[in-house]
């Protein structure tokens, strides 16, 4: 039991006793500011933002304030629910003149449901938007346009937009713009693009996912900040399926002097061409080129096009290269040899174990190569490799070696003695096994441990 004076001693001093929070019940989180309570309610999914209207009339209209709203069409219960809220959402923030810092819409519609994005994206880039997020679930058919306001929004720092239509606009500034995320829109032409993405002054982050008939022909990517690029192109699926692609006269055009990274997944576009590659750190090629592209056609532009491009990329540091390309290099050294990666510190490669036989033609490219990583699919069947010749870099450079999926048999066993026995200078090869049983890895194991080592200091690390 408290005693009375003592109580009264505290309540003199503006001081509670212990244990009365409790006792008398008293909801502390309502009664600081809206402000302080916005920012907790920032840490919150919207829908549990919402939720707090039902708390109390002091709760009923506070998340209306928050200057973030995520949205997904599909947590309501039809499309026309979806509008109504955001309506209301709209309409108060017009009432009450607020602004929205982010906002990230997922929308599922078809062809029958209400076009009401270009006009909600209209009204929240007029008031300091910084980061917009659209997602259009829709048939290519029944894409909404962006509003001209979105081209000159001042304060827009981060944009992605996902099955939109970005049609002609008199001019374009974005001041602030730092990312941009476009996927699977369709554009008015070739020259809007161009003129979108190069009049974003700050602009360091961008990736661009194509579909088939977006209305480009050649994608020109010119930008004088640029550090970050992917490049993707998308055939679609279901009633988006597109057979009838015209590659003739297509392109990939990349002048951006400061970039650094570049993912690089297109290999349907006819011409892909690198200038002022000179930052350029860092790559990974998944799809570039076709078997179209292979030198054994009497194309000669087109060889050029291939040299070209590989040796626009060769001056890297990091280099990731997909199955497809390690295809394309087998059907195509035998003429046009890659050019040297001198700069290449680190290699990661995927194989398929039918074109296992050009690694060392591979690695005769990369003559101060320092790790590399390679890949195989588990699944695939083994095949007999004998490797012969030693590059450069196994004998003076190459420090790290890691296997994925390396389950003991003759050719990846092939592959491990052929580090283990010519690198002069490796100081660990890891190895990711995939076996059914212990039994298996401690065999693997034994086996590896009775190879020859061309370096004393080198360590077998299995995972």
């Amino acid at each position: 039991m408290i005693d009375e004076g003592f109580l009264k001693y505290l309540k003199a001093k503006g001081e509670r006793p212990p244990g009365t929070y409790l006792i008398a019940g008293e909801d502390l989180i309502s009664k600081l500011p809206d402000s302080l309570l916005c920012q907790i309610l920032l840490y919150l999914p919207t829908k549990n933002i919402v939720r707090t209207s039902v708390l109390s009339n002091r709760w009923k209209s506070l998340w209306l304030l928050i200057p973030r709203l995520d949205l997904d069409s599909k947590e309501f219960p039809d499309y026309n629910a979806f509008v109504g809220f955001m309506d209301r959402f709209i309409d108060f923030s017009r009432e009450q003149n607020s602004c929205l810092h982010k906002l990230k819409l997922s929308i599922l519609k078809d062809e029958n449901d209400r076009h009401c994005v270009t006009r909600w994206i209209d009204f929240v880039v007029r008031r300091k938007l910084q980061h917009l997020d659209v997602e259009c679930l829709v048939n290519r058919k029944f894409l909404e346009e962006m509003p001209l306001s979105l081209y000159v929004c001042d304060t827009l720092v981060y944009l992605r937009l996902h099955r939109v239509l970005l049609g002609k606009f008199e001019s374009v500034s974005l001041p602030c713009l730092k990312t941009m995320h476009l996927e699977e829109n369709v554009y008015a032409n070739d020259a809007s693009l161009e003129s979108f993405i190069s009049s974003c002054p700050v602009l360091e982050d961008l990736s661009i996912l194509r579909m088939v008939k977006d209305n480009i022909k050649v994608l020109r990517v010119r930008s004088q900040t640029l550090s970050s690029l992917h490049i993707d192109f998308y055939f679609g699926e279901g009633d988006d399926m597109v057979y009838d692609f015209d590659k003739k006269l297509s392109g990939v055009l990349i002048d951006a002097p400061r970039l650094e990274y570049l993912k690089f997944q297109d290999d349907i576009s006819e011409s892909k061409i690198i200038t002022n590659s000179a930052s350029l750190a860092k790559v990974n090629i998944v799809y570039v080129f076709n078997e179209n592209d292979c030198a054994d056609v009497v194309d000669l532009p087109r060889r050029d096009m291939v040299r070209n491009f590989l040796t626009s990329i060769s001056g890297v540091r990091d280099m990731k290269i997909s199955v497809y390309f390690v295809e394309f290099l087998y059907y195509n050294m035998d003429f046009d040899p890659l050019p040297q990666f001198r700069n290449l510190s680190r290699l990661e490669a995927k194989f398929s174990l039918d074109f296992l036989e050009i690694l060392p033609t591979l690695l005769q490219s990369c003559p101060n190569l320092n790790s590399l990583v390679l890949e195989f699919d588990p699944s695939e069947e083994d095949v007999q490799i004998k490797f012969s010749s030693v590059p450069r870099c196994l004998v003076s450079s190459l420090e790290s070696v890691e296997i994925k999926y390396f389950h003991g048999r003759p050719a990846k066993m092939e592959v491990a003695r052929y580090f283990l026995e010519n690198s002069g200078v490796l100081k660990k090869l890891v190895l990711h096994l995939s076996c059914s049983t212990h039994e298996d890895g401690f065999y693997i194991l034994r086996d590896l441990l009775a190879l020859p080592r061309g370096s004393s200091t080198c360590r077998i690390v299995v995972c």
